[in-house]
């Protein structure tokens, strides 16, 4: 049979003699850690890094169909060197896609028999997948970004588009690690 005490503490949310409670409460231990870490998480996302999936062979050698990357979001133009891997948003395609930053703003770009020079210098591009023959000559407009696959021969890129240029505001993000697969993790050259 129970007590008065026993009846109280029960009545009292089941705290024991020392005043905490002998039960967990859902809200406190399990809700409100789980809505805190989704909202970092999210946050996070938003505003300082995703992950990217890659969707098509335009990358290859250097990045394969369903390899995950890390990319940072970038704030600040000045930030943006050619050859990097950047994420971005093609409105001509209506897809996020990635690519090698080749022209930066106001950078004259010639591609002849495969050979690409921005500006009047060869670049060193040893990463290139399969080279490509086509050529065509390019000045980036203020404001806007040229961009080449390392796959060019199986590669929709700057070149095959009708406004070849992508704007500042459709950069998403630099690529920076690979993640997946674990076999190959490590920073993106």
């Amino acid at each position: 049979m129970r007590n008065q005490e026993e009846y109280k503490n029960i009545a009292d949310g089941d705290k024991s003699k020392d005043g905490q409670e002998g039960k967990p409460s859902i809200l406190k231990d399990w809700i409100i850690p789980l809505l805190t870490a989704l909202i970092l998480v999210l946050l996070i996302n938003k505003f300082a890094f995703f992950i990217a999936k890659i969707p098509s062979e335009s990358m290859v050698p250097t990045l394969n169909v369903g390899d995950r990357l890390i990319v940072t979001r970038i704030y600040n133009k000045d930030k943006l060197k050619r050859q990097d891997i950047i994420v971005f948003k093609s409105k001509e395609k209506d897809e996020t896609m990635i690519k090698r930053l080749i022209g930066l703003p106001g950078d004259k770009v010639e591609i002849k028999a495969g050979v690409v020079s921005v500006n009047g210098t060869k670049l060193e591009e040893n990463y290139i997948g399969q080279p490509d023959t086509l050529g065509g000559s390019y000045t980036v407009p203020k404001g806007k970004y040229f961009f080449l696959g390392d796959n060019r021969l199986r590669s929709a890129d700057s070149r095959y588009w009708d406004d070849p240029y992508i704007d500042w505001a459709d950069i998403e993000g630099k690529a920076q690690f690979k993640v997946f697969p674990f076999s190959d993790i490590g920073k993106l050259k």
